[in-house]
C-alpha cells in the first residue's frame, strides 16, 4: 500500500528560534494513527502543519490529500472568541446569544441535508438550535466534530478530542473514529497514555519538538520509551511554595460555606437546574460527577460569584445572600478558580510569571506594580511546573497545556480558603497531571483549603475528596445525588 503522508529531514517553525524536528514521519491511507507527547513537545504543531499543507521549513513533504478538517483546543478558542466579539456590539439584539451549534456547523460547508445525518450520527440533535456559547466544553467539542464531518474530510486530524468529554461520549467517539476509518484517515493527537485506543494501526511518540518513535501500535508498547514514560507519571514532586501574603479565611461561625435552596437555572427554554439542594459545609471537599451538558459548570458559577441567575434563586455564598451587599470581588478573594470557559476568557497576553501573579489580584492580567515578594512567589511556582525558562513568555504563545498550568498555579497561588477546580486536568500529559495532583493534595492536607473537582476521569480523582455530588440523568432532566 502507497504511503499517503510523508515527511522527511524535516524542520516545522514554531518560531525563530525554536523548530520542530522530523526525520521520517509516515501516515498510510485508512489508518487509524496516533501521536503521542507530553505538553509542548511540538505534536499540536505537527497537527496544524499537516492540516494547512504548508511546505516545511526544511525537508521533504508529501500530502495528497485535499479535504483535510482539524479539531483543537485552539480552534474551540478562536469560536468563542469570535462569538464574544460579535455580540460586542450596541447594534446586537440583547437577546440574541450567537451563533446556533447548526449555524456554526454549516458556516463553511452549507450542506443542510447532511446536517441531519451527521447530527444523528454523532447524537447531537438536541443540540442544534441552542446557541454554541451556552454549550458545555463537551458538547462543544462534539458540535466541533459535526463541523469536522460536515466537509467529509479525506484526512480528519483531532487534537486532545476526548479532554472534556464523559466516559460514555469516549467511549463512544473511539468507536465512531473506527468506523471512519473506513472513509478517510485519522489522526489523533493525545497527551495521556492511557487514552491510547487500542485499535490503534501504529504510534508515533515526540518529546522537546522532535519525534523520536513512530511504529506499529504494539511494538511502540513494548518498546523501553514508552515504559519509562508510563513509569515517569508517578514521580515525586516539591512541595508547593508557601503563599506571599497571608491567606484569606473563612468565618468560623459558618455553618454551610454554600448553601443552595431549590435553586432553578434556564438558558431561553432549556431547563438547566432543577430545584436542586446542595449545601457544603465547613472541611468538606466535594467531587461534581455528571454527564456533559447536565450543569456542572454552571452549578460552580453559582457559587464563584459569577452567575447572574444566582441573585435570583436562594444561594448563599460564605453565610450570605447573593446581592445582600458583598461584591463579587469580596466572594473572589476567598476562591481560587479554573474552568474551561476562564481558560477560554483568559485572553490578555501577558507574561507567564503575570499569569501567575495575576491570582493575588483575581484578575486576568496585571495592572499595577508587581511587589518583589509576589514576583518572588510567583518564580518559585515556576519553577515547581518546570516553566522557569517561560517567566517572560507571551501567554498566548504558549501551548494549551503550558498555559493550564499556570492558570492552575494562578488558582492555587494564594492558598486560598475555596479552591473550585472545574476539569483542570484538560490537555495535560501524564506527568503534569501526576504534578497537578500531587500539588492538591499538598495544598489540601497544609492548609484549611476546601476543593470543589470536577473531573470525567475516575483516576483523576484526588486522595483528599470525601464528598460526592452527582448528577444522574432522568428523562428530560437530571436527578442530584449526594454522598
Amino acid at each position: 500500500m502507497p504511503t499517503a503522508i510523508r515527511l522527511q529531514q524535516a524542520q516545522l517553525k514554531i518560531n525563530n528560534q525554536l523548530f520542530v524536528t522530523i526525520d521520517d514521519f509516515q501516515i498510510m491511507p485508512n489508518e487509524f494513527a496516533v501521536i503521542v507527547g507530553h505538553n509542548g513537545s511540538g505534536k499540536s504543531t505537527l497537527a496544524k502543519f499537516l492540516a494547512q499543507k504548508k511546505a516545511p521549513y526544511t525537508g521533504d513533504y508529501q500530502n495528497p490529500f485535499q479535504q483535510i478538517s482539524l479539531l483543537s483546543f485552539e480552534q474551540q478558542q478562536q469560536i468563542v472568541e469570535q462569538i464574544y466579539r460579535d455580540l460586542n456590539n450596541d447594534c446586537v439584539d440583547p437577546d440574541y446569544h450567537g451563533k446556533t451549534a447548526a449555524e456554526l456547523i454549516l458556516e463553511q460547508h452549507n450542506q443542510p441535508h447532511f446536517l441531519a445525518e451527521v447530527a444523528e450520527t454523532l447524537q447531537i440533535t438536541p443540540l442544534l438550535n441552542r446557541a454554541f456559547k451556552h454549550l458545555s466544553t463537551g458538547e462543544g467539542r462534539k458540535v466541533l466534530l459535526a463541523k469536522a464531518l460536515i466537509s467529509r474530510p479525506q484526512l480528519l486530524i483531532l487534537d486532545e478530542p476526548f479532554e472534556g468529554l464523559d466516559q460514555a461520549s469516549q467511549a463512544f467517539w473511539i468507536d465512531l473514529l473506527t468506523a471512519l476509518c473506513q472513509q478517510m484517515t485519522v489522526i489523533l493527537i493525545i497527551n495521556r497514555l492511557d487514552d491510547i485506543p487500542s485499535q490503534a494501526n501504529t504510534i508515533a511518540m515526540m518529546n522537546n519538538c522532535r519525534l523520536i518513535l513512530q511504529d506499529s501500535a504494539e511494538i511502540i508498547r513494548q518498546s523501553a520509551v514508552f515504559q519509562q514514560l508510563c513509569h515517569a507519571e508517578n514521580s515525586v514532586y516539591q512541595a508547593i511554595p508557601l503563599p506571599a501574603e497571608t491567606p484569606q479565611t473563612l468565618d468560623n461561625d459558618l455553618d454551610f460555606v454554600f448553601d443552595l435552596h431549590n435553586v432553578n437555572v434556564r438558558y431561553g427554554d432549556k431547563l438547566i437546574l432543577n430545584s436542586l439542594n446542595w449545601q457544603v459545609k465547613p472541611g468538606e471537599s466535594w467531587w461534581i460527577k455528571g454527564p456533559n451538558g447536565c450543569g456542572k459548570s454552571t452549578l460552580l458559577s453559582l457559587i464563584s460569584g459569577d452567575h447572574p441567575q444566582a441573585f435570583c434563586n436562594q444561594v448563599k455564598i460564605f453565610g450570605k445572600q447573593r446581592g445582600s451587599g458583598e461584591t463579587v470581588w469580596q466572594i473572589k478573594q476567598k476562591i481560587g478558580f479554573l474552568s474551561n470557559q476562564f481558560h477560554l476568557d483568559y485572553r490578555v497576553n501577558c507574561s507567564a510569571l503575570e499569569v501567575i501573579v495575576s491570582g493575588y489580584y483575581d484578575s486576568i492580567g496585571v495592572y499595577q506594580q508587581i511587589p518583589d515578594s509576589l514576583r518572588l512567589n510567583a518564580l518559585q511556582w515556576l519553577e515547581r511546573i518546570h516553566m522557569l525558562s517561560f517567566a517572560d513568555k507571551p501567554f498566548r504563545t504558549l501551548s494549551w497545556g503550558q498555559q493550564r498550568l499556570l492558570l492552575i498555579a494562578r488558582a492555587m497561588v494564594k492558598h486560598p480558603p475555596i479552591l473550585i477546580l472545574d476539569e483542570p486536568l484538560m490537555g495535560l500529559d501524564g506527568i503534569n497531571r501526576h504534578l497537578v495532583l500531587t500539588f492538591i493534595e499538598q495544598l489540601i492536607s497544609n492548609s484549611a483549603t476546601q476543593l470543589l473537582f470536577v473531573s470525567h476521569h475516575l483516576e483523576d480523582q484526588p486522595k483528599c475528596i470525601n464528598r460526592t455530588f452527582e448528577f444522574i440523568a432522568n428523562a428530560d432532566s437530571y436527578d442530584y445525588y449526594q454522598s
